[in-house]
């Protein structure tokens, strides 16, 4: 299948789970959205579980770059204003947020978003690979924990508090994280 094509289904799959949440996203919807045949769809994904599953990690609404601004702050910066965004501005919350919202009722989806998470920590990696060759971070730090920390952060704050994001907020939730993992393990 054509990258373009791909991409027409996957925004018309996230556009839809936005707009009527995963009961109300249909393959023959997605279909008609996206103007491919509900056959080329089931073809290669055979449920709407699945199109959703991929549509999470592959689509170009969700997808970013590992940052590269020289510094492990600069770019937990970096990072951490990618999850705000993701978290806070349509249509990548309203997708977001239902995604993970569905996922809690519907277990094949818990797989789905267990991949888009791990997808993103892949992508992630880099940055912690090359604070540790800058002298930046102890081996003894925990990559998957940090970011657990800054993502669980703006999470909490954002979608379960409903409190806005200050300008500083990035700032503060870095040098409070990576202040205490330069100190290495606790105790």
């Amino acid at each position: 299948m054509a990258p373009r094509k791909k991409q027409q289904i996957f925004q018309a799959t996230l556009e839809l789970l936005a707009a009527k949440g995963y009961e109300g996203l249909t393959v023959e919807g997605v279909a008609e959205r996206s103007e491919v045949n509900k056959t080329t769809i089931y073809r290669w994904w055979p449920s709407k579980a699945a199109l959703l599953a991929a549509a999470l990690v592959e689509a170009d609404l969700l997808t970013f770059e590992a940052p590269d601004t020289g510094t492990l702050r600069g770019d937990l910066e970096a990072l951490l204003r990618e999850v705000t965004a993701l978290l806070t501005r349509s249509p990548a919350a309203d997708v977001t947020v239902a995604a993970l919202g569905a996922a809690a009722h519907h277990p094949e989806l818990a797989a789905a978003a267990q991949r888009f998470f791990a997808d993103r920590f892949a992508r992630e990696e880099v940055v912690f690979e090359r604070a540790r060759r800058r002298g930046e971070l102890p081996g003894t730090a925990d990559p998957l924990l940090i970011m657990d920390l800054l993502g669980g952060a703006v999470w909490l704050r954002t979608i379960f508090r409903g409190l806005p994001l200050d300008d500083d907020f990035v700032a503060k939730a870095v040098a409070t994280v990576l202040d205490g993992a330069r100190r290495g393990e606790p105790g």
